[in-house]
């Protein structure tokens, strides 16, 4: 029998992908060839999924059947709107069939996040328990980004999720939101049953790590850390919802609460203020609040586009800059742009190009930044940027594991990143 035509598949997607036309639509995701693979680490999945080669892109295909698909098509395109850490859809095709006319599921093509990992990557042969309380905790801001947008997610858990290095910490994104609803506004019930299932999901992952040798912990320390998640979800929400009052005079403590926002990494959009009748108090409730303060105050005075975490510890070096050059009376943007290509931009040139997929620019600054302080502590001296980065490139960046993407290796096979 003659292979389909490409005019018997249906393609939906924003823009048009006429490559997408050149794979192999007609076999089964599991059984097609290795020219068209990319063997980036796979997460679990209750699906069969692929990372194929697309030009210079890398896609994650996903087979379901054609009402999911499209459904966590539209419902991925809502929250990338929305800004919301996920990743990006590009396709839905249906319509498939086999060679022998048999029907073939239909598939959900989303953009692979560079750099990012799933959950079972980041210990590959060993996981220490901070790792595991480190990738709990940006489960958790991204649990409390859905909650606060109205999404519920109905299915919790850290197999759904990616993670990219951010300053030593990780940030999450939503990868999986086939269960997932968006509404107005959670009631608190929807909020703790995600918390619920979220718990109970880490519990039973963490102890499958326990049970393949993996993570050398006893069910306590499990449990412990399952928990986690339940209290650093509780802890933001409090800082970002709570009202607050405040005596008039008060302006410091106002700035305060601000402030510990912006620490949390989320930014005030809005202040709903109001006076009680006696006018002695004001109460303060954050209204309109979305993450990523240091972020966008990097990429406006910068144009570098980072992790939070990435991104605050720039912004301190590029603070340092401006004062040890006595410039604080300097615009801010002329100083930045300075930093960058005084300090910034002549780090990333020490890198060999061989050596640019291991970690992504932002990662390899705050790890120069990290290395200086460890020579310099060592030395009893303030070493230079140029030193530690030339020490760095030399005999740190060469040992780490390519995040970008690692070809023809599968998840068991990624060696471990010193230090986690």
């Amino acid at each position: 029998m003659s292979l389909p035509t490409a005019t018997s598949l249906q393609i939906t997607a924003a823009r048009p992908y006429p490559e997408l036309l050149d794979l192999p639509w007609e076999v089964p995701l599991e059984e097609w060839p290795e020219e068209h693979l990319a063997a980036l680490p796979r997460g679990i999945s209750r699906h069969v999924v692929r990372f194929v080669k697309l030009g210079s892109r890398v896609l994650a295909v996903k087979e379901t059947n054609a009402e999911i698909a499209h459904r966590e098509y539209r419902m991925l395109r809502l929250l990338n709107r929305l800004e919301v850490p996920s990743v990006a859809p590009v396709a839905v095709i249906t319509g498939r069939t086999a060679r022998d006319g048999e029907p073939l599921n239909s598939v959900l093509i989303t953009r692979h996040l560079q750099f990012s990992l799933p959950y079972r990557a980041l210990y590959s042969q060993t996981l220490r328990p901070d790792t595991a309380k480190r990738a709990v905790d940006a489960l958790a801001v991204l649990l409390v980004r859905l909650h606060l947008t109205g999404f519920y997610w109905g299915d919790v858990s850290l197999s759904n999720t990616l993670f990219r290095r951010d300053a030593g910490a990780f940030a999450a994104y939503l990868v999986d939101a086939e269960t997932g609803e968006l509404y107005d506004e959670l009631s608190t019930g929807q909020r703790e049953y995600d918390l619920d299932v979220a718990r109970t999901n880490i519990a039973g992952e963490l102890m499958d790590v326990v049970a393949s040798g993996a993570l050398d912990a006893d069910m306590d320390v499990v449990l412990s850390i399952s928990d986690r998640i339940i209290s650093r979800y509780r802890t933001l929400w409090s800082e970002l919802t709570q009202e607050e009052s405040f005596e008039r005079g008060d302006r410091w403590r106002v700035e305060a609460r601000i402030r510990r926002l912006n620490d949390l990494g989320f930014d005030v959009g809005e202040l709903a203020i109001t006076t009680d009748i006696d006018g002695t108090t004001v109460r303060i409730e954050p209204k309109v609040v979305d993450a990523g303060h240091h972020s966008r105050r990097l990429l406006r005075l910068t144009g570098l586009d980072a992790e939070e975490n990435q991104a605050r510890r720039l912004l301190n070096d590029l603070d340092s800059y401006r004062a040890a050059t006595d410039r604080q009376g300097d615009d801010e943007e002329i100083v930045a742009h300075d930093w960058l290509a005084e300090h910034f931009e002549p780090v990333q040139r020490q890198v060999p190009r061989e050596l640019r997929g291991k970690l992504e620019p932002a990662e390899v600054f705050h790890e120069v930044l990290e290395h200086r302080w460890y020579l310099s502590e060592r030395a009893g001296r303030d070493v230079g940027l140029e030193e530690a980065a030339e020490s760095y490139v030399r005999n740190v960046l060469p040992s780490k594991p390519d995040e970008v993407a690692v070809l023809g290796v599968d998840t068991q096979a990624i060696r471990v990143v010193a230090g986690d």
